[in-house]
């Protein structure tokens, strides 16, 4: 069965383009709906991949408390709370690209898009001088443990202090890269946002993406302190 092709109210001036309602919906608002829903269900998925990480976390901390606690010394905690300011900063940034798309200000979006993209990238270079740090001492996760002359004697007496170095490593790298996946995707979104695709009566990809970066920026939000600080 066939209907009119319905379209988003598109703001006048400017070279935005309608956006055209897929067929199998039967307005635009239950098209951002959809959409909404199944995004939220893309991020419960989310919330149960790092939450089994965190959990497995919180077992081995209490098991090895003392390993946990001297290793966590080992990072760099200046380099962690410049991530943090800089994820932090990209909140915001994202939060002000959504705000202009809303109000169909495409130049001031995509500039402040092209911002998030800057602190994106300034968080992964940090995040390459802290593994490297560690990568040229011969600090890696797992069997692949093999600390130099200048660690070894760090980790005398600790029990099995790879585990955490494991955790650190696995946690880090699975959230730098939903870091730069999220760097991709507003790519993408300053690319249809500069042929005026997102507008005030289409900002859904907006919205859900910059819903994403935040999720993004609150995992590491508490990577930071059970990493960085180990109580």
């Amino acid at each position: 069965m066939s209907h009119a092709v319905l379209e988003t109210p598109t703001p006048s001036g400017g070279n935005f383009r309608p956006h055209k309602v897929a067929h199998h919906f039967t307005s635009a608002v239950q098209e951002f709906q959809s959409l909404k829903l199944a995004f939220w269900l893309f991020l419960v998925t989310e919330v149960m991949l790092f939450g089994g990480l965190f959990a497995g976390y919180y077992i081995y901390h209490e098991q090895y408390l003392e390993t946990f606690v001297a290793c966590g010394k080992l990072l760099n905690r200046e380099l962690g709370s410049l991530n943090t300011i800089i994820l932090l900063t990209s909140s915001w940034t994202m939060a002000m690209g959504v705000r202009a798309c809303q109000r169909s200000k495409q130049r001031e979006m995509i500039n402040w898009l092209w911002l998030t993209v800057l602190c994106a990238c300034g968080f992964m270079v940090v995040k390459y001088f802290e593994y490297t740090a560690k990568f040229d001492h011969g600090v890696f996760p797992g069997s692949f443990f093999a600390p130099d002359e200048t660690y070894a004697p760090f980790f005398e007496g600790l029990l099995h202090p790879n585990i955490f170095f494991s955790f650190y490593f696995t946690m880090t790298g699975i959230h730098g890269f939903h870091v730069l996946l999220g760097i991709f995707a507003i790519l993408w979104l300053i690319w249809q946002g500069g042929k005026g695709r997102f507008h005030a009566g289409f900002s859904a990809p907006v919205d859900l993406i910059g819903l994403y970066w935040h999720i993004v920026d609150l995992i590491w939000i508490f990577l930071f302190p059970l990493l960085y600080l180990v109580p």
